[in-house]
């Protein structure tokens, strides 16, 4: 039963050793996406940037956080929609690729991952307010991290079963974009970790969002 432990612990620390070499080396992997509004698309992700415990993203070792969402997006109750052709107008190629096909961006390399100003991030295919900067913490995995959303209902929760994983996928109710995920390791008082996508993001400074609410809850 020793020689058993030992052995187990001395590939644990070699699968560790390796992932952490990958991380540093920036091997890439990749992943396919799909939406209901478009087809398959492959998005490669840097495997092993968002490594730091306890915020770790790994499961069998593979990113959780890296790879992109393979679900269905019910698009039946969304307030806003537009054909593809519409969307790619409107959104930059990554935003598109990240929002309506369920792409994932790099860690580290995306607009959001160390922003710190005070405000509120909206979806970027609507004007809906998702995030509070109040409730954005450091995971040190490389995406935008919050503890939850400002309104329950304005995000909605996917089973996701791709890549062998079981994952909880986050997308805006209001027009179908794709966040990034849900996972049950973030600090209290939620206990969740809403790791998110910047480029399915748009922030907003918290006097300007104090106009726009105000403007909104004037046409009531």
């Amino acid at each position: 039963m020793k020689i058993i432990w030992i052995a187990v612990t001395a590939v644990v620390v070699v699968s560790v050793a390796v992932w952490a070499q990958q991380a540093k080396t920036g091997a890439n992997g990749a992943g396919e996406a799909k939406h209901a509004e478009g087809g398959p698309d492959a998005m490669a992700t840097k495997a092993g940037d968002a490594v730091t415990p306890p915020f770790a993203c790994l499961v069998g070792g593979q990113s959780a956080c890296g790879l992109p969402s393979n679900v269905v997006i019910n698009m039946a109750g969304a307030a806003v929609k537009r054909t593809e052709a519409e969307w790619r107008a409107v959104l930059t190629p990554i935003q598109f690729k990240v929002a309506r096909q369920q792409g994932t961006e790099p860690p580290f390399r995306n607009e959001y991952h160390d922003h710190h100003a005070d405000g509120v991030y909206f979806s970027v295919c609507s004007e809906t307010p998702l995030f509070d900067s109040r409730d954005k913490f450091e995971s040190g995995t490389g995406w935008p991290s919050f503890t939850k959303p400002i309104e329950g209902r304005f995000v909605a929760v996917a089973s996701d079963t791709s890549y062998g994983m079981s994952r909880d996928e986050v997308n805006c109710t209001v027009d179908g974009a794709h966040l990034g995920h849900v996972f049950p390791d973030g600090p209290q008082p939620t206990g969740l970790r809403y790791c998110i996508n910047s480029a399915s993001l748009r922030f907003i400074p918290r006097a300007e969002y104090t106009t726009w609410l105000a403007k909104q809850q004037a046409a009531k």
